[in-house]
C-alpha cells in the first residue's frame, strides 16, 4: 500500500514538473517581446472548422493560450484599416480617426487612404504613407513613453496593416511593393532603408515564385510586376512577409535585452483569396493550414531569440467575410447583389426634386455618401435637410436595412440594438459620411463572383482572439463570454504595467489574469 502511494506521489510530482516545464515562465520582470500576429480576413469559425488539422502554431495557441470564442469588433465598417488601427490602440473609429480604408476628406476635397501622407517620401516605391491620420497612441507608443519600451516594428503585405498597429512612435514599418517585388517604407521612420533591408531586397526573393503552382493557380514565369502583382492571392505572399519579419527579429535583436520590444506581423494573403473566391473553398482551407505553419515558425523564432517565457503573444484578425451570395442562393439562404450606383442615382434624383438641380453628392465611403454643403451656388440649404431627403430616398431602395444621418449620429444618443451601437462606434465626426447605410445580411455591392466584408453583422465582426505567454501573465483556457477586439490593448497595458493607449475604450480582460 505504501509502495503504491509512493509511486502515485512520484507520478503526480513528475506530471507537475512536466506541466511546469511546458508552461512558459517569465524569465524577466516583464516580457521582452510582444508579438502581435494578425491574419487579414480570418473568421473565427476557421479555428473550429479546421482545428483538428492544426499541428503547429495555431495548435500551440489553442492548446496553451487564453482563447476567446466570442470576440467581435464592436464598430463598423469592418475593414482592414479599422481593424489594424484598433488592435493595439484599443480605439474605435469614432476616437481613432481611422474611419475606413479610404474616405472623402472634406478639408482636402478628395478621397484619401488611412495612411496617405503627402509630406513624407516613399522609400523604395509607391506613395507617401505614415500613421499621421491615427489620432491615438498604441501599446508600442505607451511602452516608449513609460521608458519601458525598446524597438517597435510592423511588417505586412499591405501598407496600412504594417503602419497602423505599430503606431506613431514606431522605429519602422515595412510593406510589400507589387511593382518592384521589394519591401518598402517611408521617411516617417528613417531617411533611408536599413542596410539589412536593402540586402534582403537585393536577394529578389519574390522571383523564386515565378511559375509556381497552387491549387489551380499558376504564377507568371516572367520575373517582374506581373508576377509580383499575382503573388498576393497565394500563400507565397505570406512566406515573403514571414521571411522579412524573421529578418527584422534577427537584425534588430528584438527581445534580447531588458526592454520590451514590439513586433506586429500581419499576414494578408487570406484576404485576397477570400475576396476572389469566398470562405468556403479548398483554397481557403489550405490558406488556414499554411497560417498554422507560419505562426509556428514565428513563435519558435521569437522564443529562440527572446528566451522561453519572455514572449507575450496576441493573435487575432482585422475582420471576417461574408459568404459568396450566389452560393448562399444555391443553399436557399438569403443574399444577393445590390446596385450601389442605382442607390446614388436615387439620392440625386430625390434631392433634385426637393431642391432643384445641383451637385449633391461629393463622394462615397465604405458605408455611405458624402454630401456637398453647397450643392447649388448661392442657395443655402440646411445640411440636416439634405441628409433627411437623402436618407428617405435610400430607405426606399431594395435591400437597405437601416440608414443613419450625420445629424442623428451626432445629436441623438444611440439606444438601439448592437448593430446600431456598432454603427455609432464606427462613425467619426470628421471623416465619416453624411448618410450611413446598412444593407440586409448577405447582400453585397457589385457584380457576380467573389465576396467582401464591412458590415456590422457577425460574419464580418467575429474573429479569433488569443493571448499566449508566461503563465504568471496569461491564464490559459477557453473563455466564452462576450469580448471585444478593442479589449486587447488595455489588457496588454495591464500586463505590461503601462498606461492604456490614449483612445482605449475597452476593458481589461481580468478573467485571463492569474490571481
Amino acid at each position: 500500500m505504501q509502495k503504491r502511494q509512493l509511486l502515485a506521489a512520484l507520478s503526480l510530482a513528475l506530471q507537475a514538473s512536466f506541466a511546469l516545464a511546458q508552461a512558459p515562465q517569465l524569465a524577466n520582470e516583464r516580457p521582452t517581446l510582444v508579438l502581435a500576429i494578425v491574419v487579414d480576413q480570418m473568421r473565427y469559425d476557421y479555428l473550429s472548422r479546421y482545428g483538428s488539422e492544426f499541428n503547429s502554431g495555431l495548435k500551440r495557441l489553442l492548446n496553451e493560450g487564453a482563447v476567446f470564442t466570442n470576440a467581435n469588433y464592436e464598430a463598423a465598417p469592418t475593414v482592414t484599416a479599422v481593424g489594424h488601427s484598433t488592435i493595439l490602440s484599443g480605439a474605435i473609429p469614432s476616437v481613432s480617426g481611422i474611419a475606413g480604408n479610404t474616405w472623402y476628406e472634406r478639408s482636402e476635397g478628395k478621397n484619401v487612404q488611412s495612411i496617405t501622407d503627402d509630406n513624407v517620401t516613399p522609400l523604395g516605391g509607391g506613395s507617401g504613407a505614415s500613421p499621421k491620420r491615427l489620432l491615438v497612441s498604441t501599446i508600442g507608443d505607451e511602452l516608449k513613453i513609460a521608458g519601458k519600451g525598446g524597438k517597435v516594428y510592423g511588417v505586412s503585405l499591405k501598407d496600412r496593416s504594417a503602419i497602423l498597429p505599430a503606431g506613431r512612435m514606431a522605429d519602422g514599418a515595412f510593406w510589400f511593393n507589387s511593382d518592384t517585388g521589394n519591401f518598402v517604407s517611408s521617411t516617417w521612420y528613417f531617411e533611408a532603408m536599413p542596410a539589412w533591408a536593402e540586402r534582403f531586397n537585393n536577394e529578389h526573393r519574390a522571383d523564386r515564385y515565378a511559375g509556381r503552382e497552387w491549387i489551380g493557380t499558376t504564377l507568371p514565369d516572367n520575373k517582374g510586376a506581373d508576377l509580383y502583382g499575382e503573388l498576393d492571392a497565394t500563400p507565397f505572399a505570406d512566406e515573403l512577409v514571414l521571411d522579412f519579419a524573421l529578418m527584422v527579429l534577427e537584425q534588430e535583436q528584438l527581445g534580447k535585452d531588458s526592454m520590451t520590444d514590439v513586433l506586429s506581423v500581419s499576414f494578408s494573403a487570406m484576404d485576397y483569396v477570400g475576396h476572389a473566391s469566398g470562405p468556403d473553398t479548398a483554397k481557403m482551407h489550405d490558406m488556414v493550414l499554411t497560417i498554422d505553419d507560419k505562426v509556428g515558425t514565428l513563435l519558435s523564432a521569437a522564443e529562440k531569440q527572446a528566451g522561453r517565457g519572455n514572449v507575450l503573444v496576441v493573435f487575432t484578425a482585422d475582420h471576417g467575410v461574408a459568404p459568396v451570395p450566389e452560393e448562399n442562393i444555391q443553399k436557399q439562404l438569403p443574399g444577393g447583389r445590390y446596385n450601389a450606383q442605382s442607390e446614388r442615382a436615387a439620392v440625386e434624383a430625390a434631392m433634385a426634386t426637393a431642391f432643384g438641380e445641383g451637385k449633391y453628392v461629393a463622394g462615397s465611403g465604405e458605408m455611405g455618401l458624402y454630401l456637398n454643403a453647397e450643392p447649388i451656388a448661392g442657395k443655402r440649404i440646411a445640411m440636416s435637410e439634405l441628409e433627411r431627403v437623402a436618407a428617405e430616398a435610400l430607405r426606399q431602395q431594395p435591400q437597405v436595412a437601416r440608414v443613419y444621418t450625420r445629424t442623428e449620429l451626432t445629436t441623438t444618443p444611440v439606444v438601439g440594438d448592437r448593430l446600431d451601437q456598432r454603427v455609432r462606434n464606427g462613425f467619426n465626426t470628421n471623416h465619416s459620411s453624411d448618410v450611413v447605410v446598412v444593407h440586409e445580411p448577405y447582400w453585397l455591392a457589385g457584380g457576380p463572383g467573389g465576396t467582401t466584408h464591412g458590415s456590422p453583422y457577425g460574419y464580418d465582426t467575429h474573429v479569433p482572439m488569443i493571448f499566449w505567454g508566461p503563465r504568471n501573465l496569461v491564464r490559459g483556457g477557453q473563455y466564452h463570454a462576450d469580448a471585444a477586439v478593442h479589449d486587447i490593448a488595455p489588457t496588454l497595458a495591464n500586463m505590461l504595467g503601462i498606461a492604456a493607449p490614449s483612445g482605449s475604450l475597452g476593458r481589461v480582460l481580468a478573467e485571463i489574469l492569474p490571481e
